[in-house]
């Protein structure tokens, strides 16, 4: 995702300064579109007024802010740092504070819309700060995207997570739902027309399965990894809330036997291998 939203704001005039954080063949890249390498966060931070992290999980945005030579280090008092990546909402509360204790600001922008929307700048960006912290990130977050600001530091997060659960969700009511059609003996292309002018039509059902299992491929996508580290980050928060989500933890299993099976990095409709394995086909 970096790769992307890093050209969208070099195509609207932002000078930009980027760290590798794994992958160093995609830095390589946008660094013939003009940005500037930095050779680690803390070096990066001393030269810039906002940091955006977008990383995997809370593990890697600890390290990259607060790790040897992270950013936290080498920022002046009055940074703003946007956290982009998807991580639990009682991780990203900490991270504000301790950063806010350095004299620095924070908002959360957790994103919906894949490599594709980043690629056109038109990223769904969930905002979770401060109204003053908003406005100063609203523009930098505009040139990837659509910024809703939604309250406080960490419902961004939060919304971003509703959005995960409605997904794994739905994926897999789709993948059982329509196996039982398959076995049942019904022509899937006749279910899947009278799908889309019925109430159990959805957007996985109409744009995104016909990409991906409709198409005998579960290559490329979300891989299912990332959405399982999602639905735990969001288990986790119910946990701290005290608030009972069966189905998620239900799906979280489903996506962690997928997983176990070999499929963590393809794309998460492969949940429906699941089914197809009980059916029989």
């Amino acid at each position: 995702m970096g790769e992307p939203m890093v050209l969208s704001l070099r195509r609207a005039g932002f000078s930009v300064r980027a760290s590798a954080h794994r992958n160093r063949e995609r830095l390589e890249r946008v660094l013939a579109a003009g940005v500037v390498e930095a050779a680690d966060p803390q070096a990066l931070s001393a030269e810039s007024d906002v940091v955006i992290t977008c990383v995997p999980d809370a593990p890697q945005v600890e390290e990259a802010l607060f790790g040897p030579r992270g950013a936290a280090e080498g920022a002046a008092r009055g940074t703003l740092f946007i956290d982009m990546s998807t991580i639990s909402p009682v991780a990203t509360r900490l991270f504000a504070q301790r950063l806010e204790d350095r004299g620095c600001r924070f908002v959360d922008a957790p994103v919906s819309g894949g490599p594709a929307r980043a690629a056109t700048g038109e990223l769904t960006i969930m905002v979770g700060g401060s109204p003053s912290d908003f406005d100063a990130a609203r523009p930098i977050l505009e040139a990837m995207g659509t910024p809703y600001h939604l309250g406080a530091v960490g419902l961004g997060e939060t919304v971003k997570l509703v959005n995960q659960l409605i997904i794994a969700n739905v994926m897999i009511a789709n993948a059982e739902a329509l196996t039982f059609a398959q076995k049942a003996g019904a022509d899937l292309d006749a279910v899947r027309k009278v799908l889309a002018t019925a109430t159990a039509s959805n957007y996985l059902l109409e744009q995104w399965l016909p990409k991906t299992w409709f198409a005998g491929t579960f290559q490329g996508g979300f891989a299912l990894d990332l959405l399982r580290k999602d639905l735990g980050a969001a288990l986790d928060a119910g946990r701290a809330m005290k608030m009972p989500m069966p189905a998620s933890a239900l799906a979280y299993q489903l996506y962690t036997l997928r997983s176990a099976e070999g499929d963590g990095m393809l794309d998460y409709s492969s949940v429906a291998k699941f089914y197809e394995h009980v059916a029989g086909d």
